[in-house]
C-alpha cells in the first residue's frame, strides 16, 4: 500500500521521497531539503501520539536540547516543526545499517571489531554527558554504522511515551528506554543519569562480544527482575580465550549499583583504551558488514562452517590415505581397508570382494636382536612403572597445593606467591575499605589453605576508603539551584539545612558548608548547608542632640539608609536632632530607612485675643500655650482692656504678653 505521506511538502521545504523504516512511536523517511537542496531524514511522530499535548511538548523540548550537540559521532538534529497534521523531526540521514542489523549477520564481533564500533559510540555519548543530556535508551538499534564505516549515535534525548512490549516506562508513562538496556535504577526507581548510559554501553559490549544480550526472558518483567538481582555474567564464559581485562571492564561497566560504575561515558572510554593499551588489542576498521559480493551484501564472520557433505568429516588426526578408522574395522569411503590395533595378525577382505590374501610366515629373529628387544621392553616397564607412579602421587597428593597467606599483602606481591604455588590468580576486584590501605589484598577465595594445582584464586583488593566531596563552586549560588546540584550528583551524604544570617550573602543563597567544601567524606556522613537570611537586624542608636550630620554618618555606617525631618522643641537647639524613628533602642532591617527630626529652634505660637476676659483666665490660657504673662493693674479691675503682643501676632515660645487690666 502506498504511503499518503509519501510526496508532502512540509513547512514548504521538506519533500518526502520515500519511507526508510517504521515504528510503534515514529515513522523515518528519506527527504529532500528544497532550500537547500540537500538529502535529509525525516522522523514524523505517529498519529495515536500527536494527540498528547504533553508528549507533543516533550518532543520539542528534547528535540531542541539535542539540536545543541555537534559531534561527529551524534546523528546532528537540524530542524523541528509541525505542519500538516504531522510533528516532525529533521535530522542527518546516514546511508548504512544499525548494529543490530551487523550482529544479526555476524552473530558476534572480535573484541578488536566489537572496540572499534565502542569507541565512537562512547565518544559521542561523552559529548552529550558534557552538554547535561542523558541518552536513556543506547541499544544496538541506536548505534548506526555509515557505508563508510563512520558510527553514529541516533535517538538523542527524544522523548518516547505509551510503553511497548519489551519497554518500560515511569510515572507518567513517559518511555526511558528498552527493557533489556535498561539499568536497575532506571527500572527501580524511573531515574536515569550518565551512568545509566554507561550501564546499557556495558550491556551493548556484551552483545557484541558474545551475540545476544546478558539476560533472557518470556516477558519484559523477566528481564527486568535479572538486571535488578543479577550480575551481568563475564563474556569469557561463552567466548573462551578472552583476556580477563576485558570481563573486568563488562563487569565494571555493568555494576547494578552507579556508584561505583564509571562516571560518565568519557571515564568509560577512558578505561576501554587502558584495556586495548594493556591486551595490546589493535586497532581496526568498523565492520561495515559488507563485502566484495556486492554493497548490500553482510559478510558472515565468527559463525560455524557448514559441512559440505552429511557423511562423517575426517578429523585431522585420522590417517592421511583417504581411509577412516571404524569399529568395524571398514571403510567408510568403500575404496580400502582399515583394521583396529590388535587385529594385525588376522586376514583382511578387500571390499571388492576378492579373496583374502594368506599371511606370510615370520621370518626367525637373530639372538642379538632378542636381547635388544629384552632390554628395551625392560625400560619401557620401569618407565610405565615411574609413570604410574606419578600419576598416582598426582591424584594423591601432588595435585594439591597450599594457598599462601594473602591477606594484607600487596596486589603484585599477592599474585607472586600464588604463581610460586602453582595456583593462578584471578585478579582482581576492587572494593573500598575504610580499614586495609588502597592496593593490598582484602580477601581471598578460596581462602588460606589446600586448593588443586592451576585453580584460579580470586583476590579482593581494596580501593582504599570510600570518600566523597562537596563542590566548592557551589558556595554563594541560591539553594533551589544547590538542590538540583545534589540531586543530580547523588552524593551518598545526609545534608541538613540551616538558616543564618549573612551581611554579604543575598537571602535564599548557600553562604557555607560543615564541614568545609572540598572535604573527603566517607559515605552517609553528615553535612550543613548553612542558607542566608540575609543581613541580621541592627539596632537603633541613640542620636537625639548630636548634630543632624553627625548622627546621619553614625546611622549610615550602621547600614541604614537616613532621611531628615524638621520640627522646632524648648529644649534642643537649632541644627540637633530631637527625635529618631525607628526609637532609639529598637531593632531595624539592615539597610532599612531611619528618619530623623532636626529642631529648627523654639517652637512658634500664635497669640490669642484675650481682651475683655478676666485677668485670670486670660493669664491660664497664655500660659498654657508656653506664653508668659505680665499684668499691669489700672485703678481696681479685673478685666482685660489692653494686651501685647496683639491677638493674631506669632510669636517665639516663651515670649512674654503684656495685659492692661482695669475695670
Amino acid at each position: 500500500m502506498t504511503d499518503p505521506v509519501v510526496g508532502l511538502v512540509l513547512e514548504g521545504r521538506y519533500r518526502l521521497e520515500e519511507r526508510l523504516a517504521r515504528g510503534g512511536m515514529s515513522t523515518v523517511y528519506a527527504a529532500t531539503d528544497l532550500r537547500l537542496d540537500r538529502t535529509v531524514a525525516v522522523k514524523v511522530m505517529a498519529e495515536h501520539l500527536m494527540h498528547d499535548p504533553s508528549f507533543v511538548e516533550r518532543f520539542t523540548r528534547e528535540a531542541r536540547a539535542a539540536a545543541m550537540l555537534s559531534h561527529p559521532n551524534v546523528v546532528s538534529v537540524s530542524d523541528q516543526g509541525s505542519d500538516q497534521g504531522l510533528v516532525f523531526l529533521v535530522m542527518e540521514l546516514v546511508r548504512g545499517r544499525t548494529l543490530r542489523d551487523l550482529l544479526q549477520a555476524r552473530g558476534r564481533l572480535t573484541v578488536a571489531e566489537a572496540f572499534a564500533v565502542l569507541e565512537p559510540v562512547l565518544s559521542g555519548l561523552s559529548a552529550a554527558h558534557r552538554a547535561g543530556i542523558v541518552h536513556r535508551d543506547i541499544k544496538p538499534e541506536n548505534v548506526l554504522i555509515g557505508q563508510d564505516g563512520v558510527v553514529k549515535v541516533a535517538d538523542f534525548g527524544l522523548a518516547r511515551a505509551v510503553a511497548g512490549t519489551g519497554q518500560t516506562s515511569h510515572t507518567g508513562g513517559v518511555l526511558i528506554g528498552t527493557v533489556a538496556y535498561l539499568s536497575p535504577e532506571q527500572l527501580e526507581r524511573g531515574k536515569a543519569d550518565a551512568r545509566s548510559d554507561v550501564y546499557a554501553a556495558g550491556i551493548v559490549l556484551f552483545e557484541m562480544l558474545t551475540g545476544h544480550p546478558p539476560f533472557g526472558g518470556d516477558t519484559p518483567l523477566a528481564v527486568a527482575y535479572q538486571h535488578v538481582h543479577h550480575d551481568v555474567p563475564t563474556p569469557s564464559e561463552e567466548v573462551p580465550g578472552l583476556a580477563w581485562q576485558v570481563d573486568e571492564l563488562v563487569a565494571r561497566t555493568t555494576r547494578r549499583d552507579p556508584v561505583v560504575r564509571p562516571l560518565d561515558a568519557g571515564a568509560f572510554l577512558a578505561d576501554l583504551e587502558d584495556v586495548r593499551s594493556d591486551v595490546g588489542i589493535p586497532r581496526v576498521p568498523v565492520p561495515t558488514g559488507r563485502s566484495s559480493a556486492g554493497p548490500d551484501t553482510l559478510r558472515p564472520t565468527n559463525r560455524p562452517t557448514r559441512p559440505r557433505h552429511s557423511g562423517p568429516q575426517r578429523h585431522p588426526s585420522d590417517p592421511g590415505d583417504g581411509t577412516e578408522v571404524l569399529g568395524a574395522g571398514r571403510s567408510s569411503r568403500g575404496s580400502r581397508t582399515s583394521m583396529l590395533p590388535g587385529m594385525g595378525a588376522g586376514p583382511t577382505t578387500d571390499v571388492a570382494g576378492a579373496r583374502p590374501t594368506p599371511p606370510r610366515a615370520r621370518p626367525g629373529v637373530p639372538d642379538h636382536i632378542r636381547r635388544r628387544r629384552a632390554r628395551l621392553a625392560v625400560a619401557v616397564v620401569l618407565l610405565l612403572a615411574v609413570t604410574i607412579g606419578a600419576i598416582g602421587w598426582w591424584f594423591g597428593s601432588g595435585r594439591w597445593t597450599t594457598v599462601p597467606q594473602l591477606v594484607g599483602l600487596d596486589e603484585d606481591a599477592a599474585v607472586g606467591q600464588l604463581q610460586e604455588a602453582g595456583l593462578d590468580p584471578d585478579c582482581c576486584e576492587e572494593v573500598f575499605s575504610e580499614t586495609v590501605p588502597a592496593g593490598q589484598v582484602i580477601a581471598a577465595e578460596p581462602a588460606e589453605g589446600d586448593a588443586i594445582r592451576g585453580t584460579d584464586v580470586r583476590l579482593t583488593v581494596s580501593k582504599g576508603p570510600e570518600r566523597f566531596t562537596v563542590d566548592p563552586a557551589w558556595v554563594g549560588r541560591p539553594i533551589d539551584e544547590v538542590r538540583a546540584l545534589l540531586d543530580e550528583a547523588q552524593l551518598p551524604l545526609v545534608f541538613t539545612e540551616v538558616q543564618d544570617y549573612d551581611q554579604t550573602v543575598p537571602a535564599g543563597s548557600v553562604t557555607g558548608f560543615d564541614p568545609e567544601p572540598g572535604t573527603d567524606l566517607p559515605r552517609n556522613s553528615a553535612v550543613t548547608v548553612f542558607v542566608s537570611r540575609g543581613p541580621a537586624p541592627v539596632a537603633v542608636p541613640n542620636v537625639v542632640g548630636q548634630s543632624a550630620d553627625a548622627a546621619q554618618d553614625t546611622l549610615e555606617q550602621l547600614g541604614f539608609t537616613v532621611t531628615r525631618t524638621t520640627g522646632r522643641s524648648p529644649d534642643v537647639d537649632t541644627g540637633e536632632v530631637m527625635a529618631v524613628a525607628p526609637g532609639a533602642g529598637s531593632e531595624a532591617a539592615y539597610a532599612s530607612t531611619v528618619t530623623i527630626q532636626v529642631s529648627e529652634g523654639l517652637p512658634r505660637v500664635t497669640v490669642p485675643d484675650v481682651r475683655g476676659q478676666d485677668a485670670d483666665e486670660a493669664t491660664a490660657q497664655l500660659e498654657a500655650l508656653g506664653l508668659q504673662v505680665e499684668v499691669d493693674t489700672f485703678i481696681a479691675g479685673s478685666t482685660v482692656r489692653f494686651q501685647n503682643p496683639g491677638g493674631g501676632n506669632v510669636v517665639d515660645w516663651g515670649t512674654t504678653i503684656r495685659l492692661l487690666v482695669t475695670i
